[in-house]
């Protein structure tokens, strides 16, 4: 089987991002979607593709960028569709959150959203498909020549605990710490083929892979690969899904930067005729636990022999080796922010911090409300100043 590859000019950057309604009063979910996106028949309906769409559930919108040539082209493109979305929204007594899952409600409290593709999704997965209630962020890189695709991704597979903790924030679960960093990747993780990406050599084997799935019938078509890295064909990107819900505009753009540079940094080593690195698909699931327990506290192994280092220092270290990328693509000041991450703390520290200085789940979706509202990652005693202010 044939896949064609659409290649990109350029590392060109799209992004998809999840987000959650939410009511001001009682901070729960709001199944809405369908009457937002009503409401907004310009942004949500026509070809090609529009920006406002629909989840799986009704209580979640996702937002998606047009082609953007850089991070804050992306940035500014999701502030526009975000600011549509707020005026109908405030009437309505309702606000925009973002986060891996929410905090407090219950996936069986949910409306699906109308449309084939989910009632198939729901008959074909049920139980594990009835309980995706996550929100994740995608962002879409561009690749030159398809024969780079499959090393990226090998590539990138590396780097899945680093995407994963920098944007961890999904430590609550239907009301209760699950004492993961991500519970989000557990719940979506458990559809069949979601998960880390197989080490593949080159495009071929990536045709005939799929080819195999659609024969056996595990998927229908390539749109069903959820691997935490992919290729998207009809793009020609790169498609990483390994980020979880993330609160902020800014941490939004981090995230945009940390892919942009790596792959760009790839293309150039593959030009150069450098090999990209490809560990072996256990430490690639092993590193993804690790990540999704212990966030950016994991120790992460970096070979076959199963040395480790602190993920905060690899971290440090990477943002130092992408520096000179990022400044050339115009996002250093966006990469800066993993730093600032590390010193701050991630969402899902910023998440227990509420709740470790006496704060309840609702003050820890009125800190995420907060931080969607400033763009800006906050600390714990918006949760003390919200008990205040009640």
């Amino acid at each position: 089987m044939g896949i064609a590859f659409t290649p990109s000019e350029r590392a060109t950057l799209g992004v998809e991002w999840e987000l959650q309604l939410v009511d001001r009063e009682s901070r729960h979910l709001r199944q809405e979607a369908e009457e937002l996106l009503a409401e907004l028949p310009d942004l949500s309906s026509g070809d090609p593709p529009p920006p406002l769409r629909h989840e799986l559930m009704q209580s979640q919108v996702e937002v998606v960028t047009g082609i953007c040539e850089t991070v804050e082209e992306a940035t500014a493109d999701l502030v526009r569709n975000l600011d549509s979305m707020r005026q109908v929204l405030r009437p309505w007594g309702t606000t925009l959150v973002c986060a891996g899952t929410h905090p407090m409600d219950n996936w069986r409290d949910q409306k699906l959203s109308p449309g084939e593709r989910y009632s198939e999704l729901i008959e074909q997965m049920q139980w594990t498909a009835r309980r995706i209630l996550t929100c994740g962020v995608h962002v879409h890189v561009g690749v030159r020549h398809r024969d780079k695709a499959i090393p990226m991704v090998n590539a990138l597979a590396k780097y899945l605990p680093h995407f994963l903790a920098l944007s961890a924030s999904s430590p609550f679960w239907g009301g209760h710490d699950t004492g993961l960093a991500s519970a989000r990747s557990i719940v979506f993780g458990a559809l069949p083929t979601a998960g880390p990406p197989p080490n593949l050599p080159h495009w071929a084997a990536f045709e005939e892979y799929l080819e195999t799935l659609l024969r056996a019938g595990t998927i229908a078509s390539i749109k069903e690969v959820w691997w935490d890295v992919r290729p998207h064909p009809d793009f020609g990107t790169i498609e990483i899904r390994m980020f979880d819900g993330i609160p902020t505009l800014h941490e939004v753009g981090m995230a945009a930067a940390l892919s942009q540079s790596l792959v760009e940094l790839f293309d150039h080593q593959l030009d150069r005729g450098y090999g990209l690195p490809s560990p072996p698909s256990w430490v690639v699931k092993d590193n993804k636990w690790r990540a999704t327990r212990y966030g950016l506290d994991a120790h992460v192994i970096t070979d076959a022999h199963g040395t480790t280092v602190p993920l905060r220092d690899d971290l440090y270290e990477l943002v130092r080796e992408l520096g000179p990328m990022a400044a050339r693509l115009g996002c250093a000041e966006y990469l800066d922010l993993v730093t600032e991450t590390l010193d701050k703390g991630a969402s899902y520290e910023r998440q227990r911090a509420v709740v470790a200085e006496g704060g309840s789940l609702v003050d820890v979706v009125d800190m995420l409300a907060t931080e969607l509202q400033g763009d800006a990652p906050t600390r714990a005693e918006v949760g003390a100043k919200a008990r205040q202010a009640r």
